[in-house]
């Protein structure tokens, strides 16, 4: 069955998006964060950086999250305002001089190399957004008066405390309720829950979701649906048997009516194969297969694949062509530093069309 989409007409945004935004501090490099004299400053969340992607390449999108007032919220929403994206709705909160009561997140993010695995290290609690209750967004204003076509959230959220969980729940409900395609990003973080606890919570979300999107780890540790023929690195990735899980999942949510998982082999810490495939009206999607990916850093290839995937969702591209621009997107997105896109849409098509990286000039 085809998503049924809102006119543009009748809406302010094409897509709205919930999450969390920090500031991510990295060394140059492949410098270790303990012995750095340097950082390098981004803003990215999961949800913020779909928004931020799709408003460079011309979308109506909005995103809405907690932040504080002071010189580091000041950070994210000029950087928001840079690509074009809305933060009427964001949610202001005075700061107190310490961050006791509310602060912006940071993580501190390694790009790895060879056999030395990138790694983060976050440094997000009590943050605004963690502290985010139901009731105070007007969601039934937000997806009515002003209208939206698309809503994305994600497991990071619903990840951040119980109440953010039961926000995730209210805004859900509100834009499946007001006709808005809802699409949800697995996106598993130890770090914040354990499996347990993410399956627990996303049970409860599934029957508002329209689009589910997720990689290779996430359908095991956040709807428990185990993949056979992996083992516990995830070296060797069938995609067969990703076929079988998934056909799984929508016969069990049968509301759900589109698929996107990314494939992501990790050959060493700049070279991964990386690929995607894309369940639709009852039949799959494989997309080209990225072998030996070269990566500058891999941080944001998951959102950079959701918000490619969403773009050819939401402009009629035929589902072989909502898989490529995801899976490219993504490729794109790896070889640039930071969370969010800084590629262009003729760079999307060029590679999606099978172009090489041989230089223009």
């Amino acid at each position: 069955m085809p998503l049924k989409l809102r006119p543009a007409a009748d809406t302010q945004f094409d897509v709205l998006t919930l999450g969390e935004c920090m500031i991510r501090l990295s060394p140059p490099g492949h410098q270790r964060i303990e012995l750095t004299p340097l950082f390098e400053a981004y803003a990215g969340g999961g949800e913020y950086n779909v928004s931020y992607a799709l408003a460079r390449y011309g979308m109506r999108t909005g995103w809405i999250s907690r932040l504080v007032d002071n010189p580091l919220g000041q950070f994210i929403k000029n950087h928001a305002r840079a690509s074009g994206m809305d933060v009427s709705e964001v949610i202001w909160v005075p700061y107190d001089g310490s961050g006791r009561a509310d602060r912006i997140g940071l993580n501190f993010t390694e790009v790895g190399t060879g056999v030395r695995a990138s790694v983060t290290m976050y440094d997000r609690g009590h943050t605004a957004i963690a502290h985010m209750k139901p009731g105070e967004a007007d969601w039934k204003r937000i997806f009515g008066a002003r209208g939206a076509r698309w809503f994305h959230t994600g497991g990071i959220f619903a990840a951040l405390s119980d109440s953010c969980a039961e926000v995730t729940i209210e805004a859900m409900k509100a834009a499946h309720e007001a006709g808005t395609v809802v699409s949800y990003d697995l996106n598993f973080r130890s770090k914040l829950w354990p499996s347990k606890k993410a399956i627990e919570v996303t049970k409860k979300l599934v029957p508002y979701i329209d689009v589910l999107i997720g990689n290779e780890e996430d359908f095991q540790k956040v709807l428990g649906f185990d993949v056979e023929g992996t083992d516990e690195n995830l070296s060797t990735l069938p995609v067969d048997a990703y076929k079988k899980m998934v056909k799984k999942v929508v016969a069990a949510y049968p509301n759900i009516k589109a698929v996107g998982t990314t494939l992501r082999e990790v050959v060493s810490g700049l070279v991964n194969n990386w690929s995607a495939i894309m369940y639709f009206d009852g039949e799959f999607y494989e997309s080209r297969r990225y072998e030996d990916l070269e990566i500058e850093d891999r941080v944001g290839g998951g959102d950079g694949f959701c918000s490619g995937f969403v773009y050819g969702l939401l402009h009629g591209m035929k589902p072989q062509e909502c898989i490529e621009m995801g899976a490219a997107h993504g490729a794109l997105l790896q070889s640039t530093r930071g969370d969010s896109s800084m590629v262009t849409m003729d760079e999307i098509r060029h590679v999606m069309g099978g172009g090489s990286a041989r230089i223009k000039r």
